[in-house]
């Protein structure tokens, strides 16, 4: 569970490297054709927890995100990583945007969000982003960019790396309903 107190820092590229201690997914053994199927997959369970309503709003503890602002999290990140493939696909060795997800919650207010349109359009993007990796050719996965700190991605390592972020969160929900001792979903 992250703790919003402190700046996020930490460079989670190491998930492509080896399983995750703490939800358990192993990124690097994602076979790249199947990465539009784990898409689909963990966007359709943080779809049916949204759906699922009740306590979507509940912080577990005020410096740890509420389900609904993983959720609307979650459906930015579809959308940044959706850019950053089309960016990988379209171009030669591209630098992609910063993007600062700290700030995107502050200044969208996720927490204040329609739980509703959040869980649409994280479906909507989560399909978007499927279908686009699995129109990936055989020989494009292989195509490399860089995030703005240096990290270098291909198609199949930034896939991998994206399908653990939700797959994570949905593990840090449901770390947090368990402190508000809430039903899992």
């Amino acid at each position: 569970m992250r703790d919003l107190s402190m700046a996020d820092t930490k460079n989670w590229t190491w998930v492509l490297e080896r399983p995750c201690p703490e939800c358990g997914f192993d990124a690097g053994a994602l076979p790249p054709d199947e990465i539009g199927a784990a898409t689909r997959a963990v966007s359709e369970r943080f779809g049916a927890l949204l759906a699922a309503g009740g306590h979507l709003r509940e912080r577990p503890r005020p410096e740890v995100w509420s389900a609904l602002e993983y959720g609307a999290h979650v459906r930015d990140v579809f959308a940044v990583m959706a850019t950053r493939l089309r960016l990988l696909v379209d171009e030669d060795e591209p630098v992609f945007p910063n993007w600062d997800q700290d700030a995107t919650a502050d200044a969208e207010r996720y927490g204040e969000q329609d739980p509703a349109r959040v869980r649409r359009d994280l479906l909507d993007n989560g399909e978007s982003l499927a279908r686009a990796f699995d129109a990936v050719g055989d020989d494009q996965w292989d195509r490399r960019g860089l995030r703005s700190d240096g990290s270098v991605f291909t198609v199949t390592s930034l896939g991998r790396y994206m399908v653990h972020d939700p797959v994570h969160h949905l593990w840090d929900v449901e770390q947090g309903f368990a402190l508000l001792e809430l039903p899992r979903s």
